[in-house]
This record gives C-alpha cells, structure tokens and sequence, in this order.
C-alpha cells in the first residue's frame, strides 16, 4: 500500500511562485504514474498535471500549460509541482494521486489507486 503525503501549500500574491512536494511511501514502485489534481471551492476535482516514473514523460492541463512543471525524484519517492506566474483562479486544494496508467489519471471520472490528504494553495489579487 502506498501512502502519499503533501507539502508546500501556502498563501501567495497573484504572480508568485509556489513549490509542492508529495512524499511517497509504501510500495512505491506499483504506481507508473504520479500526478496532482486540484479542487476550488463548489467545483469539481480536476486534473492539473501527471509525470512517468520510468523516463519522466509529462502530461499537463491546459490551464497551468506552461506555468507548472512537475518532477520527480525517484531516489526520494518524491513528486514535486512548480507553480509559477500564479493566479487567483488557481487557488483550490492541491491533491497527489498515484494510478498506473496516464489514461487512469485523464479519465473522467480519474481512475486513481492512492490519494494525498492534499494541501491548501491560495492566491491573493
């Protein structure tokens, strides 16, 4: 079973940078994909970005397209999200998820093994 737990989550002025981390334990090598969704207020959880494990191909929304770039460490067990160029439309609650396959993650509903408790991301204007 794997555990995911997040970090980094804050409160930032539109424009500014925030990075997440998301620690991994357990049995980490039976997920391929790690990735982080994201929920705001009254809507729906929604995919943000995902990257491989082995060879580190990356998948992202089109909204955070270009503003976050998402890495990993394997050596750690560690996913990482950075967010630059913040807006307040991208204050929500910042969630990790592991799942096997990319399609898993894009799905609608996701198809996702292991949630993270997630973290709290809020932009200020």
């Amino acid at each position: 079973q794997v555990q995911l737990v997040e970090s980094g989550g804050g409160l930032v002025q539109a424009g500014g940078s925030l990075r997440l981390s998301c620690a991994a334990s357990g049995r980490t090598t039976s997920n391929n994909i790690m990735g982080w969704f994201r929920q705001a207020p009254g809507k729906e959880r929604e995919f943000a970005a995902a990257i491989r494990r082995s060879g580190g191909s990356t998948y992202y929304a089109d909204s955070v397209q270009g503003r976050f770039t998402i890495s990993r460490d394997n050596a750690r067990n560690t996913v990482y999200l950075q967010m630059n160029s913040l807006k307040p439309e991208d204050t929500a609650v910042y969630y990790c998820a592991a799942a096997e396959y990319i399609s898993s993650m894009t799905a609608t509903p996701p198809r996702i093994s292991v949630w993270g408790q997630g973290t709290q991301v809020t932009v200020s204007s």
